[in-house]
C-alpha cells in the first residue's frame, strides 16, 4: 500500500470520520461502516485531506490539470483545500470552482462559485463518497455547458466497493462506464481492512461484519473483497 494511503486510512480512523457499527444509508441498507466527512473541519484535517487528494490526483492523472470541481456543497471546501495542497506538494498551480445550487443573478454571477472554465481546460471532479453517482450526474451538465473541457476523471476519498445499481459493477465503476472517464479513490474499504488487520486491537467482529456485508452488496462476482 502506498504511504500516503496508510496514512489516509490512520487519518479517518483517528478523526472519527470512518465509523464502525450500525447504520442506515440513505439507500437503506444496513451498513457497518460509515464515512462522514463532516467530522473534518479544522485547518489542520482540511490540509491533510487536500494533501491526500492532490496526491491521488497526481498518481492517476498526473500534473497536467487545471482545475480541481468540487460538487457543492461538500465539495466546496474540499477542491479549495485540494487545489492549495497541490500546488504546495507539486509546485503546480491549479485552479478550483464549484457549482451552486442556485444561479446567482448579481455580482459575480453565473452557475459557478469560483474560477470560470476555459476552453481546453482539463477537470479533475472530487467527491467525499460516490454510493449512486446521483451528484455526478447533476454536475457533468453544468460543466460540460460552461467552457469545451476535458474531464480527466474523477477521485473520491473512499470506495466504498459496493454495487449501485448494477449489481455486477461499483458504483464508481458505473460512473466511469457511464461517462467515459476514470474514476479512482484515494483508499477503498480493501486498504481499510488491510489497515486494521495490522492493528494490534482486537477488531476481528468489525471485519466479520464488512465481509458479510460485501456476502449481500458486493458487485458479483467479487464478494469476497476484504
Amino acid at each position: 500500500m502506498d504511504y500516503y494511503k496508510q496514512e489516509f486510512v490512520d487519518f479517518l480512523l483517528e478523526s472519527n470520520a470512518l465509523k464502525f457499527g450500525d447504520f442506515t444509508l440513505k439507500s437503506g441498507r444496513k451498513s457497518p461502516f460509515f464515512m462522514n466527512m463532516g467530522e473534518l473541519n479544522d485547518g489542520e484535517q482540511l490540509k491533510k485531506l487536500g494533501m491526500a487528494y492532490a496526491e491521488a490526483i497526481n498518481d492517476n492523472f498526473g500534473r497536467d490539470i487545471d482545475v480541481v470541481f468540487g460538487p457543492a456543497y461538500k465539495g466546496i471546501p474540499l477542491a479549495a483545500a485540494t487545489a492549495i495542497q497541490f500546488h504546495e506538494l507539486f509546485n503546480k498551480p491549479v485552479r478550483f470552482t464549484s457549482n451552486r445550487k442556485e444561479v446567482k443573478d448579481h455580482g459575480d454571477t453565473g452557475i459557478l462559485l469560483g474560477s470560470k472554465l476555459k476552453d481546453g481546460d482539463r477537470v479533475v471532479i472530487i467527491e467525499d463518497v460516490t454510493t449512486s453517482g446521483k451528484s455526478i450526474e447533476e454536475v457533468m451538465p453544468i460543466i460540460m455547458t460552461q467552457a469545451d473541457v476535458e474531464i480527466v476523471g474523477e477521485v473520491v476519498s473512499l470506495d466504498r466497493m459496493e454495487y449501485g445499481s448494477d449489481k455486477t459493477k461499483t458504483a464508481l465503476e458505473e460512473v466511469s462506464e457511464k461517462y467515459g472517464i476514470k474514476t479512482t479513490a484515494i483508499v477503498s474499504m480493501r486498504d481499510v481492512c488491510e489497515v486494521l488487520k495490522s492493528r494490534k486491537e482486537s477488531l476481528t467482529s468489525t471485519i466479520q461484519s464488512i465481509r458479510k456485508y460485501y456476502e449481500q452488496y458486493g458487485p458479483e462476482g467479487r464478494k469476497n473483497i476484504v
